[in-house]
């Protein structure tokens, strides 16, 4: 009876056969970690893309301020020269748009300073705003030259502004008076904000 020999099981590859490459183990991360070599993460499609901890670091993103399109309302801030300047123009034109449209209405006049005197102590600056109330009565002066009434020549334009100044005193004492609580209010907020400071 024929015995067979026991050979032991030959699991190495067969003569003639290439050997095949490892398998990867699993669990198993490429050298560099998952953010592969230099610290740069490689996305979908082999794209790469920066590590958080690793690589140059990103730029800051600047927050996009509000501009003239949806934005707040312009806050300017005017020296002592620029809220004088600000309000004797806008004074002298109004003057002559109201001789213009509505010859020369004193009320109309009047009305329109009132807002002027709000923007001229609003847009002071807080060290100069104290120069508001002292630059209304003036720019309403010099405003109400084309809107007052008098005779010809240079007599008759200064009469007609003394009388206009006499008839409309209830508008340039509420204007004046406007600015003035603005201008109070303003200071008292500054004077608490630079004792909070020291």
């Amino acid at each position: 009876m024929e015995q067979y020999g026991s050979r032991p099981p030959n699991d190495g590859p067969r003569r003639g056969t290439p050997p095949s490459a490892p398998l990867p183990a699993q669990g198993r991360r490429p050298a560099g970690g998952e953010h592969g070599p230099g610290g740069v993460r490689r996305g979908p499609g082999g794209v790469r893309r920066p590590a958080p901890g690793g690589g140059p670091a990103a730029r800051p993103v600047r927050e996009a301020r509000p501009g003239a399109a949806g934005g707040p309302l312009p806050n300017p801030r005017l020296t002592g020269l620029g809220t004088g300047l600000f309000c004797l123009a806008a004074m002298f034109l109004l003057g002559w748009l109201d001789q213009l449209l509505f010859g020369a209405s004193p009320t109309v006049y009047g009305v329109l300073f009132l807002p002027v005197c709000a923007l001229t102590a609003l847009w002071a600056r807080d060290g100069d705003v104290l120069t508001a109330p002292v630059v209304v009565p003036i720019a309403f002066a010099v405003g109400l030259l084309p809107v007052a009434e008098g005779g010809g020549g240079l007599l008759g334009r200064l009469m007609g502004l003394v009388t206009g100044l006499a008839t409309q005193a209830g508008w340039l004492y509420a204007g004046t008076l406007a600015a003035g609580v603005i201008v109070l209010v303003r200071r008292v907020r500054w004077v608490r904000r630079r004792r909070r400071r020291s």
